[in-house]
């Protein structure tokens, strides 16, 4: 790639971040795109739009940026909670580590590079002159200048391992704080029991009430048991999609519009009174219901929530052996109940197995296909590939800004919209792996797209571009570490037009939400929709976090290698830090709290982007004809490694489990708290399924009436 097609993409993403920031200023004052921009404050009362017309509104401005920036993280951390402040410190972090990036690989290295004469390149010939030129490949073979890039390799990791270890200092204290400030939540007296040994003449409850009540007498508060209701949920979905029918139907009016097919789709069947067939439909569907919840009651699984008087109690039964039989009784942590994710409780030991290993199988053909998409870029960014796949393309692609959109912006482009549907699969994935808390399938699905990314982003890409279209070189061995010391640093030039499309635009375009406005376009406008209820969103952070982190490891393994990269990742962290500020305050609101448990994802990805550049810092240098300097790299990875160790012997079992102390610390300040007996009382059916607790929809009441299965008759 020429440095005139990497100007055309960042013009072109400059313009799309510009029209985003412009029509999101104008579109966030009308209304009617108050649910668009500002569901939380809608759902919490606080939306102050008026719906007088005025001036104003039609004027783009830049106001929404000062207050992003001014709620100081105190602020944040009442609002959002702990997660969102760790999600807003990867930013921080990110921007501490690439202003210094920018400083050294812009003043210091980036002229080195340039200067040099290694690829025989016309230094006059700006516009047209390639990329390479800005990268260590053109640095002469032997030249004493590496050593510049030498030592920058180890100041670089210096610094990154300094700000890591204060980053994870800093939240670690951050999760105590927010332990001892928080009031008492049901997952932090609570265990989860699974494979609970069967008893002939006794049901699970009855053995569960037997066992902790001889073992735990004193500290033992109640339990609740597992039931299968996997039927019961298809039933409740499905007369709440029949409800949704029924409201939308009569806030319809017309006359006509009540008639129908009854078949599917509405195109077969007998034409019918709708309003009158989905009410009858719907008063079936709830009598199943009814039924279902009272043969729940005899549909016991071998899992239950065991509740304790104190957090000491409930987390001292947690890292016990229960039983002589260390596959019975087994003990975790319970999630909050707003967490649980009942769908797989049902399932059984052998069904979580299959699943397991149908999702592993799954995750490596997936990663295989993806290798499509991957080679389609690569044939993208080599014009003369193209040339060979599509002869009837040639004069076309010899038209100068047809060339630089086809290579400077368009494999950047189709990589992200293939990639966009990735995240969502890895959510269905990871749902089915046995995970009881939606935090555990999102983490998982965090880290599944982690590495999917790094391999079919990173890996793949630079393999392509060095292996897949120079076949020959695996005729001539000797060849190969010169082509691949060229190819390797080479690949940047591709990866500088991805932040700018993946990170500048993707980030841009998440402030604009251009899917939702349009789906409240047309619910307000074609389907005419008012007063349904809509649901806040939360944050991605299986999808965003995993792009934060692949755009670290750029920039940390191109940094030396191709420091033209830098600004454009530091644009993007400081972009991203004052949008998702943004929807953090107006548009995301947590559906659960881990207390900052992804933090040990980044830590670990950050030290894999360490290791990785090293290991190509030795390459490179034994490349370029100096020994010494590649020798010399080797005591870097091994260093890392060791403070790693210790960071996760000093940090992580803080992220696993509160201290003895921080719980018995919390315990005694609430032994005198009035409030904490009627909390013990909510224990006991804070674990109910919510499908035993489902109301009924027909009737003439447009809202949900009492449960159909009262507490007195689930505890009977």
């Amino acid at each position: 790639m020429i440095l005139s097609a990497l100007l055309t993409s960042v013009g072109i993403n400059l313009g799309l971040c510009f029209l985003f920031f412009t029509l999101y200023s104008i579109l966030r004052k009308q209304p009617g795109n108050a649910e668009v921009y500002a569901p939380r404050l809608v759902a919490q009362g606080k939306s102050q739009q008026s719906s007088n017309f005025n001036l104003e509104r039609l004027l783009p401005s830049a106001g929404w940026v000062t207050r992003a920036w001014r709620p100081s993280e105190a602020e944040l951390l009442s609002t959002s909670g702990l997660d969102a402040v760790v999600f807003m410190r990867i930013f921080i972090f990110s921007a501490r580590v690439f202003t210094f990036a920018v400083i050294v690989g812009i003043f210091i290295l980036l002229p080195i590079n340039y200067m040099g004469k290694q690829l025989s390149l016309d230094l006059f010939d700006l516009p047209n002159k390639s990329l390479e030129s800005f990268t260590i490949s053109n640095v002469d073979d032997g030249s004493n200048r590496l050593w510049i890039h030498f030592s920058a390799v180890y100041v670089l990791t210096a610094v990154v391992c300094y700000l890591l270890y204060f980053e994870y200092d800093y939240i670690s204290s951050k999760r105590i704080s927010y332990f001892y400030s928080s009031k008492p939540h049901p997952h932090q007296f609570t265990i989860l029991v699974r494979s609970i040994p069967a008893s002939s003449g006794r049901s699970y409850s009855e053995t569960v009430e037997s066992f902790f009540s001889e073992y735990y007498p004193a500290t033992y508060l109640s339990h609740w048991v597992v039931r299968r209701a996997s039927k019961l949920q298809d039933l409740i979905k499905n007369s709440k999609r029949l409800y949704r029918r029924l409201v939308n139907l009569k806030s319809a009016n017309p006359d006509r519009e009540r008639f129908g097919r009854a078949g599917f789709m509405g195109l077969f069947g007998q034409r019918v009174d709708l309003l009158d067939h989905y009410e009858k439909k719907l008063e079936v569907i709830e009598d199943n219901v009814r039924a279902e919840q009272s043969s729940c009651l005899g549909k016991e699984v071998g899992a239950a929530f065991v509740s304790f008087r104190t957090r000491f109690a409930a987390a001292s039964a947690i890292h016990m052996q229960q039983g002589v039989n260390p596959t019975q009784w087994v003990t975790e942590t319970a999630p909050d109940p707003e967490d649980v994710y009942w769908p797989f409780f049902s399932a059984s030991f052998l069904k979580r197995w299959i699943s397991n290993l149908v999702v592993v199988v799954a995750c490596v053909l997936l990663t295989v296909l993806f290798l499509i998409p991957v080679l389609i870029v690569q044939g993208l960014t080599h014009l003369e590939q193209l040339e060979i796949w599509f002869p009837f393309l040639k004069g076309l692609l010899r038209i100068a800004f047809v060339s630089q959109v086809i290579t400077g912006y368009l494999p950047s482009l189709v990589l992200q919209l293939f990639l966009y549907v990735v995240p969502s699969i890895m959510i269905m994935f990871s749902s089915i792996q046995g995970y009881i808390a939606m935090s555990q399938i999102e983490k998982s699905a965090c880290i599944k797209v982690l590495w999917f990314t790094i391999w079919n982003i990173f890996f793949a890409n630079v393999l392509s571009g060095s292996a897949l279209y120079r076949v020959e070189i695996f005729l001539e061995p000797k060849n190969i570490p010169a082509i691949l010391a060229v190819a390797v640093p080479g690949q940047a030039t591709f990866f500088i037009a991805y932040v700018v499309t993946s990170g500048w635009t993707s980030t841009s375009s998440e402030l604009f939400q251009l899917s939702t406005l349009v789906s409240n376009f047309i619910k307000r406008n074609i389907c005419r929709k008012y007063d349904d209820e809509f649901e806040v969103p939360s944050v991605p952070y299986h999808s965003e976090i995993p792009r934060i982190l692949l755009f670290g490891l750029l920039g940390i393994t191109y940094f030396f290698l191709a420091p033209l990269i830098l600004p454009f990742l530091l644009v993007y962290y400081c972009l991203g830090y004052l949008i998702y500020r943004n929807q953090l305050l107006n548009v995301y609101a947590p559906k659960y709290e881990t207390g900052g448990k992804l933090w040990p994802i980044v830590h670990d990805s950050m030290i894999f982007s360490l290791i990785l550049m090293h290991v190509i810092a030795i390459g490179i240098f034994g490349l370029k004809k100096l020994p010494l300097a590649s020798s010399l790299t080797v005591p870097l990875p091994i260093l890392t490694l060791v403070f790693n160790s210790y960071c996760r012997r000093r940090f992580l079992p803080m992220f696993k489990s509160y201290s003895v102390e921080s719980l018995l610390k919390k315990d005694k300040e609430e032994q005198n708290d009035p409030t904490i007996a009627s909390f013990h009382e909510r224990l006991a059916t804070a674990y109910q399924d919510p499908a035993l607790l489902h109301g009924g929809y027909s009737g003439n009441s447009a809202s949900i009436i009492a449960p159909l299965l009262s507490t007195a008759e689930v505890d009977a």
